[in-house]
């Protein structure tokens, strides 16, 4: 019997991949200390302390802009406007559509 990862949700347990053992085996189970739970990453250091907020905005501040080509600006617009046609073709069926 192999070691199968979950998650822990809405009070099941979810494994990640498929389980390949008899039924009614006993199981021991307990969180992985090496992988944070949802939420704890927040930061490299896992807090929001000053200095961890502090060598977040350095980083951020180091990226170089995007600069577009006006090429590359005229695909952007054009993807836009099919994105935004197609969702305003489409707004209706979420809904329940016409008719219904």
């Amino acid at each position: 019997m192999g070691e199968v990862h979950a998650v822990w949700k809405n009070g099941r347990i979810i494994p990640e991949g498929p389980i390949v053992w008899p039924e009614g085996c006993r199981l021991c189970i307990e969180p992985d200390p090496v992988q944070p739970a949802p939420g704890e990453d927040q930061a490299e250091d896992g807090s929001n302390s000053p200095e961890a907020i502090a060598d977040w905005l350095v980083g951020y501040d180091s990226l170089e802009p995007l600069v577009f080509t006006p090429e590359e600006e005229g695909d952007l617009r054009d993807w836009r406007r099919r994105v935004k046609g197609y969702t305003i073709a489409h707004m209706n069926e979420d809904i329940g559509g016409p008719g219904e």
